[in-house]
């Protein structure tokens, strides 16, 4: 169910509507219930997947805490990232290394690798890297004592499923987002505001901002031979910016829909594109990931804490992996590896300059380097993403007509401008301090700018294919 179409519409009102009129006591199953409807109307057989995850886990954690010696703690834990890898190798990675890397190497005719593909017929489920990330989350934390495990099944199955953040994030840890479930919020008004806030303007960069790029920058992406250099410095400038709008407006919308009922789930973005440096950005751009990362791999191989060689190790496996977890194409690979190198090279060699008369130019170069490596998270394959860059330090491409409306312009303008004024404390905070009038004023324009300037389709939202 997308948080831009009318289902969701319908079914966010009738939740809330339930979770009035539910007993206080009781309304966590409603919202489970609610979670397994949002889930299912996809495709309800994927629910088995989340189900499975949830029942390895549970019981995992339950073991881990339990057990009285180190073999067995380690065991329980192998069995829940055997599980959750398990899938996440199978559904979303097996098609592409079987097609794409096991049947060249063995030298398989076309014909093999066409009716290879007929049969597996396996659909990449929405979410899965985002449940099975939490979950691992979860049992980690109870291995190393950070947690204590949920003792019902049903409740940790709520966690596990909460439906504003299951198919995209926020990655939530346990201690943050589970004791919020379960504390009888009523609904109030406050609540409502803030939350409604939030979605209303995530909403509008998502279909105002992030639609209205996804034609143009297609056309620049599906015609590389053809395109000019500005073509294809233009391209890449809006893709990175219809990615942000993209994601930033589906967390947005996500958090505002669990403010609703009373649970605050973390920030996702903080304006990335105003960072100095890789590391600035990663701390700006998809949080809940990187810190995910941070936490559960780059501390554990032994974080900073070690020396350069084992360090430089660490940050790029980090990367490639980060890489790699956004899909099963060898662009996305190289897309963390450009700034896993760059992240070193900041740090040995720029980062110690805090010069402020650096701040621009420093500002420039990362922002080079973030929007080159967008070539490579968008391009199909290497073969597109080679003839772009070659395109691009060429020039040979005789050029296109791009497709751009002048109230992209405007749009694009209030976006941006937007995003640096609300950088460090968000719209919500910012709408807060305001008068009633103004606050009305700025809803008015955002729903009418929704109403009537989205985009003519309505594209999923880009990061429900990780």
């Amino acid at each position: 169910m997308l948080f831009n179409s009318l289902p969701f519409l319908l079914f966010l009102p009738a939740v809330v509507l339930g979770y009035v009129l539910t007993p206080r006591k009781w309304r966590w199953v409603l919202l489970l219930l609610a979670s397994y409807v949002f889930y299912g109307y996809w495709k309800v057989e994927y629910l088995a997947l989340i189900l499975i995850s949830t029942t390895v886990d549970f019981i995992a954690a339950q073991k881990i805490y339990s057990s009285q010696n180190s073999f067995s703690k380690r065991a329980w834990l192998t069995l829940s990232l055997a599980t959750n890898i398990g899938l996440l190798l199978i559904f979303k990675y097996a098609n592409w290394f079987i097609s794409d890397l096991w049947f060249p190497l063995t030298g398989a005719s076309e014909e093999t690798i066409e009716g290879f593909q007929s049969v597996w017929t396996l659909m990449l489920p929405v979410g899965i890297s985002f449940y099975t990330f939490q979950t691992i989350g979860y049992t980690l934390d109870i291995y190393g004592g950070k947690a204590t495990p949920e003792k019902n099944p049903l409740k940790f199955a709520l966690f596990v499923s909460y439906f504003p953040q299951l198919v995209a994030g926020p990655i939530e840890r346990f201690s943050h987002l589970h004791p919020q479930l379960f504390n009888g919020h009523k609904l109030s008004y406050r609540n409502l505001q803030h939350g409604l806030r939030l979605v209303l303007y995530g909403l509008f960069i998502k279909m105002c901002v992030a639609d209205n790029l996804a034609p143009i920058v297609d056309q620049v992406f599906g015609h590389v031979d053809e395109a000019s250099r500005l073509n294809l410095i233009t391209g890449a400038i809006l893709f990175g910016l219809q990615i942000y709008a993209d994601f930033h407006g589906y967390s947005l919308i996500a958090i505002g829909t669990a403010r609703i009922f009373g649970v605050h789930l973390m920030d996702n973005f903080n304006a990335p594109y105003t960072a100095t440096s890789i590391r600035e950005f990663w701390s700006r751009w998809h949080i809940s990931l990187s810190t995910w990362f941070r936490d559960y791999l780059y501390i554990p191989l032994g974080g900073s804490r070690t020396n350069q060689l084992r360090l430089a190790a660490n940050i790029l496996i980090v990367f490639l992996v980060s890489g790699i977890w956004h899909g099963a194409n060898l662009t996305f690979l190289i897309w963390g590896l450009l700034h896993g190198v760059a992240y070193l090279l900041e740090r040995w060699f720029i980062e110690r300059d805090t010069s402020y008369w650096l701040n621009f130019p420093k500002w420039f170069g990362t922002m080079t380097i973030v929007f080159i490596a967008w070539i490579f998270f968008r391009s199909a394959n290497l073969t597109e993403a080679a003839t772009f860059v070659h395109q691009l330090v060429s020039g040979e491409g005789a050029g296109i007509d791009l497709n751009w409306p002048s109230v992209n312009t405007a749009l694009v303008g209030i976006f941006v401008l937007s995003d640096l004024h609300f950088r460090d404390r968000g719209i919500d905070a910012w709408l807060g301090k305001k008068s009633i009038v103004i606050r009305w004023a700025v809803y008015a324009f955002l729903i009418y700018c929704i109403t009537s300037l989205a985009g003519a389709t309505n594209h999923p939202f880009i990061y429900f294919q990780f």
